[in-house]
């Protein structure tokens, strides 16, 4: 009898708990709480008529009049109400109005639901959460002694911190971002200041604290983001990442990836982190990129150790980064890296041979390709074909390689029919023919394999309709270094039209064409045009071609003050480089290159002037720049030989041509001084001459010397092939550039 009565007690105790919880969200939603009290006794007294549960009335939309059923809200509301009123016998006012805005929300009345979120008074409630998450914190801990109950319980913690990052979705979906940055902030300054040390783990695992942290710690920067507040956003994901939120593998990757994209592409440049727990000697990002970098980095590692799934995305931002700073040999290091079954092994080929021929390793870049392109690989695969033809193209070494691809790749196209790649194919060829022709035996096969360039040049440009400036580009230079200036200048002014002149080596090409027809006025005026249209950085091969041109003119004294100018240039650059600037490809070190050579160039236009006393200044510090080179030692032998010195000037030849055999200038010199000193040694001049001629059949001083030599044999053959070496020596010193084209 007595289990009877104690089990109807229990049932009345539940059914008015839940009556009081359906009142108190009506009186929410009407603001009549005093009415819902007086309703609430009423009900109490005669519960079977007129009481909440029969009588119409309507919470967040959710009505029973006129037998039409609406969707009820989620049970897991009333769950989280019963239990919050088993805990504190009473479920409040704020309370309530959190389980009101959740049903709101989920309803997708955004402006409802904020405006029962704004009625819960957050400030006041602030204080009682931080010490019951402080408290709850304490007592996990083993030698804790308080015991004091906390002012709140853990769910009604849990409903409050839900209703803030509620109230600032419905911010954010109104469009409101900054003030639901700052709604969102709320959730983790509780946090921190509660948990100074970080949450233990499973701490509030009986509720959704955890998942509040996770939600808000995600948020935050994307609200930023979307306020247009770039900064908060990155110091946002630094807070994310650095304290100890108890966050799962996958959402601390998430806000990597994320952040790592918000660094590359926000626009705005960061502070570098001031990171207090820092270890010594250990890496500290210095700016955007290499924050980004760091960040991918890890991704990258957590992939190969399996604790996060792959993700083709995380590769594709680390070769943006890396490519921005122009480390390509550290990107290859970390494709090397990663687990073999995670990219295809072709397609690791192919991004390996990108990798090192962007960072000026082309032969290991080629025989990774020569690996894709074997039979057992993809023989026909178009991209590498083409990165391929490309890299031998720019060597004569490979060049009969690099028409072998170019080929292969246009018999491959000629299912697809594409019309760029097809002009792409054709513009490898030519490069890599008139590459091949330099290292002709025969000049039947030279001007064959030239004739051949042009013809695919040509057809590269007709199938863009000459819109491409790098066909333009090599169009102009074939065309120029067979001496076919007119039609180079042609294709040259075109070039810089298409490019719009921002590139400086179709300035540079245009000045040397135009000196090779002798004028130097438009030469000139070209280069002072294209050094009004570059900074500072880019003006170094503008200036010494401006110095040559005022050389070919006669104009020593401007030609010097024109290299006192590019020296100030050059001394900027070093300091740049001092600092770590890092350098591009083909340029490994620009700036002291550049400060050899004019060093060098002055020493010539001293020597050509007698002035010794500065000849030898300048060969001091061309001698302290790079004492072994075979440059160095051809200028320390004209300086002799202006002197008188024939002997020693001979001996710098030697060892110049010792040092770099393909040093067209010391082997003319040579054979000149050794004329000079001993006519009997004809052979070894003719055999100078001749290797002079094999590596630059466009050398006009040693078609001259040559043809000196034959002149001397006195024999009417050797009259003749004189005759036409020094015709051959004309010709080309009349179409000679201050510099060479290429």
């Amino acid at each position: 009898m007595r289990g009877n009565v104690k089990t109807k007690r229990q049932k009345k105790t539940k059914v008015g708990k839940k009556l009081r919880l359906r009142v108190l969200m009506k009186c929410v939603f009407s603001g009549e709480m005093s009415r819902a009290r007086e309703e609430y006794k009423v009900d109490k007294m005669n519960p079977s008529s007129g009481s909440l549960t029969t009588r119409d009335f309507s919470v967040s939309g959710f009505s029973s009049r006129n037998g039409d059923i609406e969707q009820r809200p989620d049970i897991r509301n009333i769950e989280e109400a019963e239990i919050s009123l088993r805990e504190s016998s009473s479920l409040n006012y704020e309370e309530a109005r959190v389980l009101l805005g959740r049903i709101e929300y989920q309803k997708g009345n955004v402006e409802a639901a904020l405006h029962v979120f704004e009625g819960i008074d957050i400030a006041a409630a602030t204080p009682k959460m931080k010490l019951t998450l402080a408290r709850r914190g304490e007592r996990r801990k083993k030698h804790s002694q308080d015991q004091s109950a906390p002012p709140m319980s853990i769910h009604a913690v849990s409903l409050l911190l839900e209703a803030i990052f509620l109230k600032a979705k419905s911010l954010q979906c109104l469009g409101r971002f900054e003030e639901a940055a700052q709604s969102c902030k709320v959730i983790l300054d509780i946090f921190e200041s509660s948990l100074p040390d970080g949450l233990p783990e499973n701490y509030g695992a009986d509720c959704k604290l955890q998942e509040n942290v996770n939600n808000a710690v995600a948020l935050l920067p994307e609200l930023w983001k979307l306020a247009d507040c770039p900064n908060e956003a990155i110091l946002s994901y630094r807070r994310a990442l650095l304290h100890p939120w108890n966050l799962d593998t996958s959402t601390i990757a998430r806000i990597q990836k994320e952040f790592a994209i918000c660094l590359l592409y926000c626009g705005s440049e960061a502070t570098p982190p001031n990171l207090r727990c820092q270890m010594d000697g250990s890496f500290v990002p210095r700016n955007n990129i290499e924050e980004a970098t760091l960040l991918l980095m890890i991704l990258l590692r957590k992939v190969s150790l399996k604790q996060i799934p792959w993700d083709p995305s995380i590769l594709d931002h680390l070769t943006f980064a890396l490519s921005v700073v122009g480390d390509l040999k550290a990107l290859a290091n970390q494709l090397e890296e990663l687990l073999p079954g995670i990219l295809d092994r072709k397609e690791r080929y192919r991004l390996l041979s990108l990798c090192y021929d962007g960072a000026g390793e082309e032969f290991v870049a080629l025989n990774l390709l020569r690996k894709l392109l074997s039979s057992r690989e993809d023989p026909n695969c178009i991209p590498a074909l083409l990165l391929a033809s490309k890299i031998c193209g720019e060597n004569a070494h490979f060049a009969g390689e690099g028409v072998n691809y170019a080929r292969r790749a246009l018999e491959s196209l000629d299912k697809n029919g594409c019309n760029l790649l097809e002009s792409t194919a054709n513009r490898l060829l030519g490069v890599s023919l008139s590459s091949q022709s330099k290292s002709a035996v025969t000049d039947s096969d030279r001007v064959g394999n030239q004739t051949k360039a042009l013809r695919a040049l040509e057809k590269a440009g007709k199938l863009v309709k000459m819109k491409d400036p790098g066909i333009l580009y090599h169009l102009t230079l074939v065309n120029a270094e067979q001496r076919k200036l007119e039609a180079a200048l042609h294709y040259a002014k075109l070039f810089l039209k298409i490019d719009g002149g921002s590139n400086i080596k179709g300035w540079l090409l245009l000045a040397r064409i135009l000196s090779g027809l002798k004028r130097y006025v438009d030469s000139e005026t070209i280069i002072d045009a294209a050094l009004d249209q570059t900074g500072k950085w880019d003006q170094g091969e503008l200036l010494r071609t401006k110095a040559k041109i005022q050389i070919a003119q006669g104009q020593l004294k401007r030609a010097i003050e024109t290299y006192t100018q590019l020296l100030a240039v050059v001394q900027v650059q070093s300091k740049s480089f001092g600092s770590g600037k890092k350098l591009s490809k083909g340029q490994p070190n620009s700036a002291g290159i550049l400060e050899f050579e004019v060093w060098n160039d002055l020493a010539q236009v001293y020597i050509q002037q007698k002035q010794w006393r500065d000849a030898e200044i300048c060969l001091s510090k061309i001698t302290a720049i790079s004492p072994n080179s075979a440059a160095r030692l051809h200028t320390a032998g004209v300086y002799n030989e202006g002197k008188g010195f024939h002997k020693h000037a001979l001996e710098a030849f030697i060892a110049a041509s010792a040092i770099d055999p393909t040093h067209v200038p010391s082997l003319v010199s040579a054979a000149i001084v050794l004329r000079q000193l001993d006519n009997t040694s004809k052979p070894v001049i003719r055999s100078l001459l001749l290797g002079a001629l094999k590596l630059d059949r466009m050398n006009p001083s040693a078609w001259y010397n040559l043809g000196l030599l034959h002149k001397a044999e006195g024999t009417m053959s050797g009259k003749i092939e004189a005759v036409e070496c020094f015709e051959a020596a004309a010709f080309l010193e009349d179409s000679m550039p201050v510099e060479p084209f290429r």
